[in-house]
């Protein structure tokens, strides 16, 4: 099984610059293990099953609430039986399409 998360998680109450906040969340990702990628709006997650990705989801938000008093979730899922690595494999697919080859 292979399970994908979008997940984009900031603080409400921080003022404009909140990147130490998504720092801090992207570094819980990092020591989770799993393949993300980062991106300008939200940060993708794979694991082998929902309850690892719902894992990271969670230490993110426990990492936060610690000095945060409003946090902003967003979280999107999807999930399907079948062997880890879509993360890259289905960005691979869709720019092998493309009419440049992704360049």
């Amino acid at each position: 099984m292979s399970v994908i998360a979008e997940l984009s998680i900031f603080p409400m109450d921080k003022g404009d610059s909140l990147s130490p906040y998504v720092a801090r969340a992207v570094d819980v990702i990092k020591a989770s293990g799993l393949p993300y990628v980062f991106g300008p709006m939200s940060t993708s997650i794979e694991g082998p099953d929902f309850a690892s990705v719902m894992a990271v989801v969670t230490a993110c938000h426990t990492a936060l609430e610690a000095d945060c008093g409003r946090i902003h979730v967003a979280l999107r899922l999807d999930s399907r039986t079948g062997p880890m690595g879509r993360l890259a494999g289905k960005m691979q697919s869709v720019l092998a399409k493309t009419k440049t080859g992704g360049q």
